[in-house]
């Protein structure tokens, strides 16, 4: 079964629609999967970083990976985010996403109790034993304090149903040795929007992204031209999307992206404290991004 699942192509980490009171939008995030596949998504994540997953309730995260689940009904496979600094806790997330309908799952390096190399290792092999799904390990050091390292990962990979790796290290050199010294048939994409492309063209064999919550085709279509060697359209995509690459991270994800989509007219909503509404210099910074593309019109028109 794990073998079945692939993660490759462009996979959006959703974004949690709320009403404007601060409620789940669910009607919002059906509609929000629908855009998705239509714009030709490889996958969708829900509940992740960008899915504000610290800040959703227990029932609010059945009541969305039931939602997604449904709305895909098998189009494209359901990764859900179960990681977190517990391993206890991570296996009970990881067993509940199973037993609801999930393809896969997302699982984050424990943050803030920086467990050491091995600490790492025996946390990622107690989850994939836990459950028949495949996991995917996500290494980001930025927000975790610690850096899954390339022989920790090789060690991961032994375990069958680890099947890959959403690397947003930033370290391009260690994504090169990642995408050297595992195994081909263990998949490495990008958890950096702007670092797409580069490790595409390494081997990489795709990205979990931010931004394709508003432009799923534009996206879909760069790690499609690099998947089968045309580096010259991906490149042009690659250029033609830099200024949302950007201007999606001028603050703390996911507020610019939610921000972005909310003037677009797509579900988004507010996002929950401790996060907060966007700097007003950082919105013009922003609406400047989305009018160079032309996404403000886009996006309406295709929903």
């Amino acid at each position: 079964m794990a073998s079945k699942v692939m993660i490759e192509g462009a996979i959006t980490a959703m974004v949690t629609p709320f009403t404007e009171s601060g409620e789940l939008d669910v009607e919002g995030l059906k509609r929000n999967v629908r855009f998705q596949i239509d714009g030709g998504i490889s996958g969708l994540v829900p509940l992740g970083t960008t899915g504000e997953s610290p800040t959703v309730s227990d029932d609010e995260r059945e009541t969305v990976i039931k939602t997604v689940v449904a709305a895909a009904a098998g189009r494209v496979p359901v990764i859900v985010g179960t990681g977190t600094n517990s391993t206890e806790h991570s296996i009970e997330l990881s067993k509940q996403a199973e037993e609801l309908g999930a393809d896969a799952v997302l699982v984050v390096s424990p943050y803030y109790n920086k467990p050491t190399q091995e600490g790492l290792y025996r946390h990622f092999k107690a989850i994939a034993e836990s459950i028949s799904i495949p996991v995917v390990v996500y290494n980001i050091q930025g927000r975790t304090g610690v850096n899954i390292e390339t022989a920790t990962l090789q060690r991961m990979a032994q375990v069958s149903n680890i099947i890959a790796v959403k690397e947003a290290s930033g370290n391009i050199a260690q994504m090169m040795d990642v995408l050297e010294q595992l195994p081909k048939t263990f998949s490495v994409v990008s958890g950096d929007d702007n670092m797409t492309l580069a490790l595409m063209a390494l081997g990489g064999r795709g990205v979990i992204s931010v931004v394709s919550n508003l432009i799923p085709g534009k996206v879909s279509s760069m790690c499609a031209a690099a998947a089968k060697g045309d580096f010259a359209a991906a490149r042009k995509l690659h250029f033609e999307m830099l200024p949302l690459f950007k201007a999606a991270f001028i603050e703390t994800n996911p507020i610019p992206i939610k921000t972005a989509m909310n003037l677009a007219g797509l579900p988004a909503g507010p996002v929950r404290m401790p996060l907060c509404e966007m700097q007003p210099a950082n919105v013009d910074k922003l609406k400047a991004a989305l009018q160079k593309m032309g996404i403000l019109k886009a996006a309406m028109a295709t929903v």
